[in-house]
């Protein structure tokens, strides 16, 4: 491997530590706890919400189920209207629908989903997985009647119908006018069912209404151990219905978007987790959507978004939709039909990881293998795949290798003439039959894989909660010492997975400087400062993410020594003498440079 390669290399690690650097909030967007903007209308953000966050951030105080309860019990009052003030007051009951995969808790108060937990999954401190916790957020749909506000999530619902799949609760409105919700659940899906019907709200809404608004907010619960690592992961998504195309808004900062085109659905993507709402047909625009970040206690992110449903004043009017409350697990997702398997953020090279790396994956995970394992022989195969790349490359450094002397030599005798020195280098290389570049593009056609990976380890939930030798779970960083205090760029722990994989860089580098050409002593002092930076930048990332690297970095130095034993240079180089002996065609790159030196009046030999 020749400088071109070296520098390949340096370039592939450099960009990998931008990419880590520019994925992490700054400081000011993690400090920065605001409300939801005053422009989200108060039919939106009902009065839970209101006095919920900005409360608790403003005095610091941590969040918890318990002092969210409280707080709701002391919300404000509902609106007292004519029609809907019966249902003002009733008595709260909860009931509870259920497959293999989630437990959905419904309550009368709002008519309203009050839990959700994901019975396959736990917490990371092994506690019941909880998308949705009691009294948390609101749901419902706000209007006009009577020249009065009713926001139905602040109002009571009776039971019409209870069954082990299904419940239907009803707000009764009096003279026969209601809203009434179905809700229903599927065996062995995260999908969740959710019919309203309006019968005779007509005679309610005022005429000039054409648009009811359904408003949700969600609070984003912390399920992971880096709080930190799940904001920056944390981000409400939404599809186009139109061209299904896929959106997010920020990671890191506070935002509201109002959107003037039909949604299919918008979701709220958490690292390893969603809850998203879909449209039977679509929605109608607008839609307005707003994301805060809370910062105390286990809330990691507030959401809300406000949709538009059609109301045209019929007699009997209904409208459907369904709940996904599940894993970002990629197979999962993609069986929706629904492209929201694009939750899931594979990177720029994402197509590698969907036709190579994931169907592998899954094919191995099948035999329900220790996943250390797994991506132990995931990295064999890999290996395997690149070996005629890895075998083209050490040959083109091989080859550099052997000329190095004549080289150095050139490099002497046209020291202070760069033109007349690059030229003679070329006529070297041409007439040896060695391309100066065999050794970098190997190694860059290895980059979409490199990159692949690196986007797939940390997303990938089959890694979550998965231990492997010290590791306890290889989708988050493997700490085996917690600092008492905080290292700039580097954090307040140590992952020896990572500390390992550094080693496995450095020794790689050594190895390589004393195989290839390169003699510039910048160079060989960059390709030891590199892994000293990327420590930082991989120390709080998925341990399985620095395995992974680890075992490539070995399984490479074994491939270079196997190359080593087989290769004879002496062969190469008598191979090379004898090329030299062939006559050889100008490439367009020589003409160039000896165009170039007549230009500036240099004599150039001629060919023999």
């Amino acid at each position: 491997m020749d400088r071109n390669s070296v520098v390949g290399l340096i370039l592939i690690a450099a960009v990998i530590m931008v990419f880590g650097i520019l994925n992490k909030p700054s400081k000011e967007e993690l400090e920065q706890r605001q409300k939801f903007q005053d422009s989200i209308e108060a039919s939106q953000l009902p009065a839970t919400s209101d006095s919920l966050m900005p409360a608790a951030i403003a005095d610091s105080t941590p969040i918890t189920g318990d002092s969210i309860a409280a707080l709701v019990s002391d919300s404000t009052p509902v609106n007292d209207t004519f029609a809907f003030s019966p249902a003002r007051t009733g008595n709260r009951e909860e009931f509870s629908l259920e497959n293999d995969l989630i437990r959905v808790s419904l309550s009368s108060l709002g008519g309203k989903i009050s839990s959700v937990e994901l019975k396959k999954y736990k917490t990371y401190d092994g506690k019941p997985l909880m998308l949705i916790k009691s009294d948390t957020g609101s749901f419902g749909f706000n209007f006009f009647s009577q020249n009065r506000s009713v926001s139905t999530s602040q109002l009571y619902f009776s039971r019409e119908y209870v069954s082990a799949d299904s419940v239907v609760l009803k707000l009764d409105a009096g003279e026969n006018r209601s809203i009434t919700y179905h809700y229903s659940i599927k065996p062995d899906s995260y999908l969740f069912d959710f019919e309203v019907q309006f019968h005779s709200l007509n005679k309610l809404v005022a005429p000039n209404t054409s648009y009811l608004e359904l408003g949700w907010n969600y609070y984003m619960l912390q399920t992971e151990k880096d709080m930190k690592s799940e904001r920056m992961n944390a981000a409400p998504y939404y599809m186009f219905s139109a061209d299904k195309e896929v959106e997010s808004m920020s990671f890191s900062k506070d935002e509201k978007t109002n959107i003037s085109t039909r949604l299919k659905w918008v979701a709220f993507k958490q690292h390893f987790f969603t809850c998203a709402i879909i449209a039977a047909g679509e929605f109608e625009k607008p839609t307005s959507i707003s994301i805060s970040e809370s910062g105390e206690g286990e809330v990691i992110k507030s959401c809300a978004v406000d949709f538009s449903v059609p109301f045209n004043h019929h007699s009997e009017e209904a409208t459907t939709y369904q709940f996904y409350f599940g894993p970002n697990h990629y197979q999962t997702l993609k069986k929706l039909n629904l492209n929201m398997e694009q939750l899931i953020s594979l990177g720029f090279f994402g197509f590698v990881s969907k036709w190579l790396v994931i169907p592998v994956f899954n094919w191995l995970n099948s035999f329900n293998l220790n996943f250390g394992i797994i991506i132990l022989i995931l990295t064999i195969l890999i290996r395997i795949i690149l070996l005629p790349l890895t075998y083209k490359s050490f040959m083109a450094t091989a080859k550099m290798r052997v000329l190095q002397p004549e080289v150095s030599e050139l490099n002497e005798k046209y020291k202070e003439d760069a033109v007349k020195k690059q030229q003679a280098l070329m006529a070297l290389y041409r007439k040896a039959g060695v391309n100066p570049l065999g050794g970098c593009i190997p190694a860059l056609l290895q980059v979409p894989i490199l990159f692949a990976m690196f986007s797939f380890f940390p997303t990938s939930i089959e890694l979550r909660q998965e231990s492997f030798l010290w590791a306890k779970d290889l989708s988050t960083y493997d700490s085996i010492l917690n600092l008492p205090f905080t290292i700039p760029f580097y954090g307040n722990h140590v992952s020896l997975f990572t500390l390992l994989m550094t080693v496995s860089i450095l020794l790689y580098s050594s190895i390589n400087m004393q195989m290839t050409a390169a003699t510039n002593p910048q160079m060989k002092i960059a390709m030891y400062i590199m892994p000293v930076m990327l420590l930082g930048v991989f120390n709080n990332y998925s341990a399985g993410l620095s395995y992974y690297y680890l075992l490539s970095n070995l399984f490479g130095l074994g491939q270079q020594f196997m190359f080593k034993a087989f290769v004879n240079e002496e062969e190469i180089h008598k191979k090379i003498q004898e090329n030299k002996k062939k006559p050889v065609k100008k490439s367009a790159f020589q003409e160039r440079l000896e165009k170039m030196a007549k230009e500036r009046g240099y004599q150039v030999p001629k060919k023999k």
